[in-house]
């Protein structure tokens, strides 16, 4: 089991490095300099004298992340503001751990199509394609899904143990939007007569599901 995991992750990262969605480098390493005021579309380089191995490296995903929380599933990204290094490389990773009935909820990549191999447990996963039509398959440990960049996709633990799997993503920060989280939480808020038109619920409704995702006091 210990080789098919390095296996899929070396797999992963030779795919990815042939089909980056960032732009390419233009020299050997641009380590972030995530202090940097300069803006630019990704970060600036720090001075390569100053580059060293701790830039390259995280051991964040060693271990499962806390579960307690409202959807059951926590995720632990592995991105270009953890690994510095990964600025300009095009190639991220992240940890998904899940609770039994654990979700992670409806939500899109903007920047970057998602691979999962699970490490452990067994996940029903799915996304739904521009023309509505929803891609769905029961997955388990030691197995593969992708999730185009882009397309609305979820995860669901229904299994009474918990769950976890790897993502792979190519770019090295390919942001995250939540589905109800951007409509019901955005600041300033959406009008609450665009929310009622577009679900055909009332203003109450509407308010109800709001105060469930309001930060809590």
């Amino acid at each position: 089991m210990a080789a098919l995991k390095t296996l899929l992750l070396l797999t992963i990262a030779s795919v990815f490095a042939v089909s980056l969605a960032d732009p390419d480098l233009l020299q050997d390493v641009c380590v972030a300099d995530l202090k940097s005021a300069v803006k630019v579309n990704g970060f600036a380089c720090k001075d390569s004298a100053n580059i060293s191995a701790e830039d390259f490296f995280f051991a964040g995903l060693a271990k499962p992340g806390l579960t307690n929380n409202t959807f059951g599933s926590l995720v632990t990204g592995a991105n270009v503001e953890k690994i510095p290094g990964l600025n300009t490389l095009g190639v991220s990773l992240s940890r998904i751990d899940y609770a039994p009935g654990g979700v992670n909820p409806p939500h899109t990549h903007p920047r970057a199509t998602e691979i999962v191999f699970v490490l452990e447990g067994e996940l029903d996963v799915g996304f739904i394609t521009t023309a509505n039509v929803l891609v769905a398959k029961k997955i388990k440990a030691g197995e593969v899904f992708a999730f185009p960049r882009g397309l609305v996709h979820f995860q669901k633990n229904n299994g009474k143990v918990a769950a976890a799997v790897i993502a792979g993503f190519n770019s090295q920060l390919p942001g995250t939007q939540s589905i109800a989280a951007t409509l019901f939480a955005a600041t300033p808020p959406v009008p609450d007569n665009v929310l009622t038109k577009a679900f055909q619920i009332d203003t109450e409704e509407v308010d109800k599901i709001k105060s469930k995702f309001a930060p809590k006091k």
